[in-house]
């Protein structure tokens, strides 16, 4: 494995770490607020902030000049943030961190794996192979073996 590919790895592996930190801290948030969904906009509000400082540290913002001439349907992402994060806040509470991290990395794999078996939005093509399928078999089970715990 190169150097290159566990840098990502790397990157990668902190950003999982980041999805159940979010989750637990935001929803503890909406509750010691009483009012979740408010939660939701501080943290859309500081990551705001933080990408800004980061595209303008990186020489980036010149980049925004190219958005009016881009297909509609790649500003999907943001709804698609919007409702992780506005559900996240209001369910893990009630369903616990973990059940909803959890359901989520299953939809993430079930997603990733059509995204990548039809090259949708220009991802490479890796197709189910039947030791992919299997994987995506063994977290469902998982799933089910950790909701009965």
């Amino acid at each position: 494995m190169s150097s290159e590919t566990l840098r990502y790895a790397l990157v990668m592996l902190l950003a999982g770490v980041g999805i159940p930190l979010l989750a637990a801290l935001n929803s503890r948030l909406g509750m010691r607020i009483g009012a979740p969904f408010a939660a939701a906009s501080v943290l859309f509000v500081v990551a705001f902030v933080v990408a800004t400082v980061v595209m303008a540290i990186s020489g980036q913002g010149r980049a925004l000049a190219a958005l009016p001439s881009q297909p509609w349907y790649l500003f999907l992402g943001g709804l698609f943030v919007a409702f992780y994060v506005l559900s996240v806040t209001v369910v893990a509470p009630r369903f616990g961190v973990g059940n909803a991290v959890f359901c989520v990395l299953l939809g993430q794999m079930i997603s990733a794996a059509a995204i990548d078996q039809f090259g949708l939005f220009g991802a490479v093509v890796r197709h189910i192979t039947l030791t992919r399928a299997i994987g995506l078999g063994a977290m469902a089970a998982g799933l089910a073996l950790i909701q009965l715990g």
